[in-house]
C-alpha cells in the first residue's frame, strides 16, 4: 500500500504533496480510498494565492481542513471514493466526502454520502457544485415560466442553468465571452449568447462570473422588480457597482446565495444531508460529464495544480488516484 498523502497550499502559487500518519478507524469511523477529488477553480485559486480575506478565514473552513489562512493549509472538498475499512455494512460502498485532497481519509461514517447506483466516482466530484447550484436556485425562487439569465458559463454557472431548464416553461440563457461554451448550455437545455447580445428584461439573474463586468451585465438584464442573485465570491477584492442610474427607480433587488447555510425557503425542511442527497440525485445525469475536461495523477499535482488553477480554459480538473 502506497503511504497515505495530502494536498496542501504552502505559500503564494505553491502546492506540495505531505505524509499523512495512517490510523484504523475508530467506533463510528470509516476509511475511505479516494479514486478522484476535483479541483474548485474559483474558491481553490483564491486559497492557492493567498486571497482569503483575514475576516472570512473561520467562516472558510471546509470540513476536514488542517492548517490556517493563508498558508500552510489543507484544502479542497469535492472527494469520492471507496470505503475499505469500517463496518461491514458499507464496505465497498461508493461515497462522496466534502474532504480535502488525499489519498485515504478517516471520516465519521456521518459524514459519507452513499452514491446513487447511476453516478460514476468521477461525476460525483462535481457534487459540491451541484449542491451550491440547488441552493442558487432555491435562493432564487425560480418557478415556472421564469425568465431565468445566467452570467458566467463555467461549472457553478451551467449546473445552475441545467437546473433551472428542468423546471417547467422556464425560458433559461447562459451568457460567457467565450463561445466554445455554447456547446454545454445548448446541450443543458439552455440558450446561450455573448454578453453584448444578452436578453434584457429578466425575472430572475444569476451572476456567477466572479467578475465586476459580469454583475454589472447582470444588474442591467433585470427587469423591473427584477432578483439579481450574486453566486460568485471575489474574496477580498472589491467591485464597482452603478447603484445610482436606475438601480433605484426599477426596484431591483439585490441577493446573495451561498452554499454554508440551505436557502431560507426550504430550510424548515431540508437539512443539508437531505440537500446533498438531492444534488446526487442530479448529477445521475451523463450530459453533466461533459463539465469535467481535465484529468491528472495525484502525483503531479504539485506541478499541475498551479497552471491549471490559474488558467481560464476548460471547466473541472479532477485528480485521479492510482
Amino acid at each position: 500500500m502506497r503511504p497515505n498523502e495530502a494536498l496542501w497550499y504552502v505559500a503564494e502559487g505553491r502546492v506540495e504533496r505531505r505524509a499523512i500518519d495512517q490510523r484504523a478507524p475508530g467506533p463510528g469511523f470509516a476509511t475511505v480510498t479516494a479514486r478522484f477529488s476535483g479541483l474548485s477553480r474559483g474558491t481553490e485559486r483564491l486559497v492557492l494565492h493567498g486571497k482569503v480575506p483575514a475576516s472570512e478565514h473561520e467562516r472558510m473552513c471546509c470540513p476536514h481542513q488542517e492548517g490556517v489562512f493563508p498558508f500552510p493549509v489543507k484544502y479542497g472538498y469535492a472527494l469520492s471514493g471507496v470505503v475499505t475499512e469500517g463496518p461491514q455494512d458499507i464496505l465497498g460502498t461508493n461515497v462522496f466526502v466534502l474532504h480535502p485532497h488525499q489519498r485515504r481519509v478517516e471520516v465519521a461514517i456521518s459524514a459519507l454520502h452513499k452514491l446513487p447506483e447511476k453516478l460514476p466516482l468521477r461525476r460525483a466530484c462535481l457534487a459540491a457544485n451541484m449542491e451550491t447550484a440547488l441552493n442558487i436556485i432555491w435562493d432564487a425562487e425560480v418557478a415556472p415560466g421564469s425568465k431565468v439569465l445566467v452570467v458566467g458559463g463555467g461549472v457553478l454557472g451551467l449546473l445552475t442553468a441545467g437546473i433551472a431548464a428542468r423546471i417547467p416553461q422556464a425560458k433559461v440563457t447562459v451568457t460567457d465571452i467565450n463561445p466554445a461554451r455554447a456547446n454545454q448550455a445548448l446541450n443543458l437545455g439552455a440558450a446561450f449568447t455573448l454578453p453584448a447580445e444578452a436578453p434584457r428584461d429578466q425575472d430572475i439573474v444569476i451572476h456567477t462570473s466572479a467578475t465586476e463586468a459580469g454583475l454589472q451585465l447582470a444588474l442591467a438584464s433585470a427587469a423591473f422588480e427584477g432578483k439579481v442573485v450574486e453566486a460568485s465570491w471575489f474574496g477580498d477584492t472589491s467591485v464597482s457597482l452603478p447603484l445610482g442610474e436606475a438601480f433605484h427607480s426599477r426596484r431591483l433587488r439585490l441577493i446573495s446565495s451561498q452554499v454554508g447555510s440551505v436557502a431560507p425557503s426550504h430550510r424548515a425542511e431540508w437539512s443539508r444531508e437531505r440537500r446533498m442527497a438531492a444534488a446526487l440525485e442530479l448529477l445521475c445525469d451523463e450530459r453533466y460529464d461533459a463539465l469535467i475536461t481535465g484529468e491528472i495523477e495525484f502525483d503531479d499535482a504539485p506541478a499541475l495544480v498551479p497552471q491549471i488553477l490559474d488558467r481560464s480554459t476548460g471547466f473541472m480538473t479532477v485528480l485521479r488516484y492510482t
